[in-house]
C-alpha cells in the first residue's frame, strides 16, 4: 500500500519540481538578488510608504494614507486582516520570490484543474507547461499587475472544483472550491475573479441542459446547493476586505456620482462606457491568437537593426525611435498580444472535431463569448448589452482582460483532445481525418499570411495613416518591419503546427508511444512559447535593489522639503500628477496613482485642481520673476485648500513656496449653503476659501453658526498626527466654523472635541468642517471603520469553518459521491 502511494506520488512530485525549475530558470534574475521594475511595482512602493511605516513602527493598521490624492483609505493598496486565517496558506504558496511564486502557482493551479478533471498527472504536467506560458501572463507580470496574476493562478483551480463536484464528489468539490475561490478573492482582483463566475455560468448553463435530458435535476440542485454554500464560506472568509471594499467602493470612481449629469446614466453608477471599452481588442487583431505579431506585438520600440530605425539614422531623427512603435493595433498601447501557442491552438480545433457532446460546446460557447466581449466598441451593441443586463459589467474596466477566459478553455479542450487521442478513445481514422482538417485550418491560415501579408491590413495605426506624404520613407519603412515580423511568426507557426501534427500523425501510426508524444509535445510547446513570451518580459526587465533604491531616492527638490517638519501636501510637476505614486514615496501629494481614487475627488481633480495646474504652468512659462509666477498659485482656491505648500519644478531645483495654502484647519467667517454638489462645486472655484466655506444643504442642520467675525487672538493648529489619528489645539473666544485640509469620508471617521463625539461636516466639496464652541479645546479625529472590525470577526469565524469543512472533505470514504463513479 506504501509502495504503491509512493509510487502514485512519484508524478506529483516530479510535476512540483518541474514548474519550480522552470520558473527560476525563467525568471533567473530573483536569483541574483534582483527584482522587477514594474510601473505598478514602482505605483505601490510609493502609494504604501505611509502605510508600511506606520505598521512596522506602531504594529497597528493605520487603514488610511495621507499622502496620496490628500488622502484615502488603504484598503484597496495595502491592509492586513488578522480574522482571515487562510491568508497563511496564501503566504505559504507565494514562498518564491515574485515573479516566480505567481508562475509557479499558475503552473500548479491549471495542474490541480487537469487531475480534477481526471487527466493523467503526466498528461497533465504537459497542458500545465501549455497554460502557464501564455503572453498574456507574462504581459500582466512586464506591468506589475501581481493581484491579476494570482487571481489568474486561481481561476483554473476554482473551476476544476466545481467540475469535480458535479461529476466525481459533491463534498470534496466543494471544499475545493471554497478553498480555491477564497485564495482568488485573497487576489484581490476581482474582475478576474467576475470572469472566473462567467465561465462557471457558461458551465452550469450547458450542464443544466444536459441533467435535464437525462432527468437527473435533483442531484444537480443538490450539489449547486452545497457550491453556494462553499461559495458563501469563501466569502466569509475574506469578509473583511470584502466589506471595506464595498463600503469604500460607494464613494470611490465605481460608485455613485451626487453630480446631476443628463449625459449619463440615471443614477450613474460604475464607469463610463467609453473608459470600460477603451482598451477593446480589433476584430482582426484576434489573429495573434495564430500569429503573435500580427499587429506588431507590444508597445515598444523598433530595435537597432530595424528599417524604422536605419531611415531615422539616415534622416538624422534618431531621437524621435522612442515614439514610434512596433504595435499598429487600435489600441492605445499594449504590453504584448494575446498568444497561447500555435500548437494549443491547433489541438483546440482538433477538439472541436473529435471532443463530444457538451463538452466541448460550454468551453467553445465560453471562448467565443470572451473573443466577442474583447472586442469591446468594435462590437458595442454585445457590450452595451452586458453593460445594461449583467450586474456588476460596468465596473470591469479594460474589456480585453475578458480573454482569459478563451486562455484558459482553449488549453483545456487541447489536453482533453490530447486525452482522446493518447488513450484510445477515438479511433484512429477519426483523429487522423482531425489531424490534417486541424493542420489544413491552423497552418493553411499561417501560410496564407506567410504568402500574402498584405491581407492583415495597411500595417499603419489610424494615427500613423495621417502622417504626411513628407514622411512616406519612414511609413515605408515601419510597413516593411511590421511585414517581415507577421511573415517570421507566420513562418514559424506553420512550422511547429506540422512539427506537432506530425508527431500525432506517427503515433497514429503506431510508430511512436505516447510518452513520446507527451515530451515532443512539451519540448514544442517550450520551443514555441517561451521566445515569444522573452519578447515582453526578460532579464532586462529586471533591476538590482540598489538601482530600484536609487530609483525612489529623494531628489535635491525632495531633500529641501523634508527638511520641513509640518504636515503639508506637495504638487509635483516633474510628473505625471495623476498618474504616478513616486511623490507619495516622500510627502504627502495632492496627486498619485489608483484605479479606484474617491470619486468626488475626481471631480474636484477635473473641475477645479487640473484647471489650476494648467493655469500655474502657463503663468510659469511666461513668468519673468516670482512675483508673476505668485498671482497663479493666489487664484489656486483647490490647492491652496489643499495645503499645497511646495510645488516641484525641477528635481534638482529648489521647490516653489506657495504663501497661499492655507494649512492643516482654519476659521472662516462665513458658510454658505447650496442646494446641491453642482452648486457646491462651482462655488468652490469662486469663493475665498480662507474666510468662506460651502456645504451642502444637507448638512445645514450641524452648521449652528452661519457667520462669525475674525479674532485675532483664535487659534488653532494640528498638534499630533498619524495616518489614522489627528490632534487639533484650539482656542476660541467665540463660536466659529473651522476647516480642516482633510478628506471628508462618512465611513470610519469619527470626530471628538475633549473627548465628546462632535459632528463634523463635509465642506468645500472633500474636506471636512466642525462647530467649535468658544474656549479651549482639543479636537481630534480618528479612523475606526466599524466595517474593519466586523470583518475580522466575521473573517475569523469563516475561516474556522473552512478548516472544519476541509477536515470533513479529506476523511476517506464516499459521502456525496457520484453514483456512476
Amino acid at each position: 500500500m506504501k509502495s504503491g502511494t509512493l509510487k502514485n506520488a512519484i508524478p506529483h512530485f516530479v510535476a512540483v519540481v518541474a514548474f519550480t525549475l522552470l520558473s527560476f530558470a525563467y525568471f533567473y534574475p530573483v536569483l541574483e538578488g534582483k527584482k522587477l521594475n514594474a510601473h505598478d511595482t514602482q505605483v505601490f512602493l510609493g502609494s504604501s510608504k505611509e502605510i508600511q511605516d506606520y505598521r512596522d513602527n506602531t504594529g497597528k493598521e493605520p487603514l488610511w494614507t495621507n499622502s496620496m490624492f490628500s488622502g484615502m483609505p488603504a484598503f484597496l493598496i495595502s491592509t492586513k486582516y488578522p480574522g482571515n486565517l487562510i491568508k497563511k496558506l496564501d503566504t505559504l504558496l507565494k514562498v518564491y520570490k515574485i515573479p516566480a511564486a505567481a508562475l509557479f502557482l499558475v503552473f500548479l493551479g491549471f495542474y490541480i484543474m487537469l487531475l480534477l478533471y481526471k487527466v493523467k498527472p503526466w498528461l497533465a504536467l504537459t497542458g500545465a507547461l501549455a497554460y502557464g506560458f501564455t503572453t498574456f501572463l507574462f504581459a500582466s507580470i512586464s506591468a506589475g499587475h501581481n493581484t491579476k496574476v494570482f487571481a489568474m493562478a486561481y481561476m483554473a483551480p476554482v473551476i476544476g472544483s466545481v467540475i469535480y463536484a458535479f461529476r466525481t464528489n459533491a463534498l470534496k468539490g466543494t471544499a475545493l472550491f471554497a478553498l480555491f475561490l477564497s485564495l482568488q478573492i485573497m487576489a484581490n482582483h476581482i474582475q478576474i475573479t467576475y470572469y472566473t463566475f462567467m465561465v462557471l455560468l457558461v458551465f452550469g448553463i450547458w450542464e443544466l441542459i444536459d441533467v435535464i435530458k437525462q432527468k437527473t435535476i435533483l442531484p444537480f440542485f443538490k450539489t449547486f446547493i452545497m457550491l453556494l454554500a462553499g461559495a458563501i464560506i469563501a466569502v466569509g472568509v475574506n469578509f473583511g476586505s470584502l466589506y471595506t471594499t464595498w463600503e469604500y467602493s460607494k464613494e470611490s470612481t465605481r460608485g455613485k456620482s451626487d453630480l446631476v449629469k443628463t449625459e449619463t446614466k440615471e443614477d450613474d453608477q460604475g464607469l463610463d462606457l467609453a473608459y470600460i471599452t477603451q482598451w477593446s481588442y480589433g476584430i482582426d487583431e484576434t489573429m495573434t491568437l495564430l500569429i503573435p505579431s500580427f499587429k506588431g506585438g507590444s508597445s515598444s520600440p523598433f530595435t537597432r537593426d530595424s528599417e524604422t530605425i536605419k531611415a531615422l539614422r539616415k534622416n538624422n531623427m534618431t531621437q524621435a525611435s522612442a515614439q514610434v512603435f512596433r504595435y499598429w493595433g487600435t489600441q492605445p498601447s499594449t504590453s504584448g498580444p494575446v498568444y497561447f501557442g500555435v500548437i494549443i491552438l491547433f489541438l483546440f480545433t482538433m477538439g472541436l472535431i473529435i471532443i463530444p457532446g457538451k463538452e466541448k460546446w460550454w468551453m467553445l460557447t465560453a471562448v467565443l463569448l470572451s473573443i466577442f466581449l474583447a472586442w469591446g466598441k468594435n462590437l458595442m451593441f454585445m457590450t452595451s448589452l452586458f453593460v445594461d443586463i449583467f450586474p456588476g459589467y460596468d465596473r470591469c474596466r479594460a474589456v480585453t482582460m475578458i480573454l482569459v477566459i478563451a486562455g484558459l478553455c482553449v488549453p483545456l479542450l487541447a489536453v482533453l483532445t490530447l486525452r482522446e487521442i493518447l488513450e484510445g478513445k477515438v479511433t484512429p481514422v477519426k483523429a487522423l481525418n482531425a489531424v490534417k482538417i486541424s493542420a489544413a485550418i491552423t497552418g493553411g491560415l499561417a501560410l496564407l499570411f506567410f504568402i500574402i501579408p498584405g491581407l492583415a491590413g495597411s500595417f499603419l495605426s489610424p494615427e500613423e495613416n495621417s502622417i504626411p506624404d513628407t514622411y512616406n520613407w519612414l511609413k515605408d519603412a515601419m510597413i516593411a518591419d511590421r511585414k517581415m515580423m507577421l511573415k517570421e511568426d507566420a513562418l514559424r507557426a506553420m512550422i511547429l503546427i506540422l512539427t506537432g501534427a506530425g508527431l500525432l500523425w506517427f503515433f497514429l501510426k503506431n510508430k511512436l508511444k505516447a510518452y513520446h508524444v507527451m515530451i515532443g509535445l512539451s519540448v514544442l510547446f517550450l520551443v514555441d512559447m517561451i521566445p515569444v513570451d522573452a519578447r515582453y518580459l526578460n532579464s532586462s526587465n529586471f533591476r538590482s535593489k540598489k538601482d530600484l533604491r536609487n530609483s525612489l531616492s529623494p531628489t535635491s527638490a525632495d531633500k529641501m522639503i523634508l527638511e520641513d517638519k509640518a504636515e503639508f501636501r506637495v504638487l509635483n510637476l516633474t510628473v505625471s500628477t495623476f498618474n504616478d505614486a513616486s511623490t507619495s514615496y516622500h510627502h504627502n501629494s495632492i496627486g498619485g496613482y489608483h484605479g479606484a481614487k474617491l470619486k468626488r475627488y475626481q471631480e474636484l481633480i477635473e473641475a477645479g485642481i487640473s484647471p489650476e495646474i494648467n493655469a500655474l504652468i502657463s503663468q510659469l512659462q511666461t513668468a519673468t520673476s516670482y512675483e508673476e509666477a505668485d498671482k497663479a498659485l493666489g487664484k489656486a482656491n483647490t490647492l491652496n485648500f489643499l495645503n499645497t505648500r511646495y510645488i516641484i519644478l525641477s528635481p534638482d531645483s529648489p521647490p516653489l513656496t506657495n504663501r497661499y495654502a492655507l494649512g492643516n484647519a482654519w476659521f472662516v467667517e462665513k458658510t454658505t449653503i447650496v442646494e446641491n454638489a453642482n452648486a457646491e462645486l462651482d462655488a468652490v472655484r469662486t469663493i475665498n476659501p480662507s474666510l468662506e466655506a460651502v456645504a451642502d444643504r444637507r448638512f445645514a442642520g450641524m452648521i449652528t453658526v452661519a457667520e462669525s467675525n475674525r479674532n485675532s487672538s483664535d487659534t488653532i493648529y494640528l498638534a499630533s498626527y498619524e495616518p489614522n489619528y489627528l490632534k487639533y489645539n484650539v482656542s476660541l473666544e467665540t463660536d466659529r466654523v473651522a476647516v480642516f485640509s482633510e478628506i471628508y469620508y462618512p465611513h470610519g471617521w469619527t470626530a471628538f472635541i475633549d473627548d465628546k463625539p462632535a459632528d463634523y461636516f463635509r465642506t468645500d466639496y472633500v474636506l471636512r468642517g466642525m462647530v467649535i464652541p468658544s474656549g479651549q479645546h482639543v479636537v481630534t479625529f480618528r479612523f475606526e471603520p466599524q466595517s474593519y472590525e466586523v470583518g475580522n470577526k466575521v473573517s475569523l469565524a469563516s475561516s474556522f469553518i473552512m478548516i472544519l469543512l476541509l477536515a470533513f472533505a479529506s476523511v476517506p470514504g464516499d459521502f456525496f459521491r457520484r453514483k456512476n463513479e
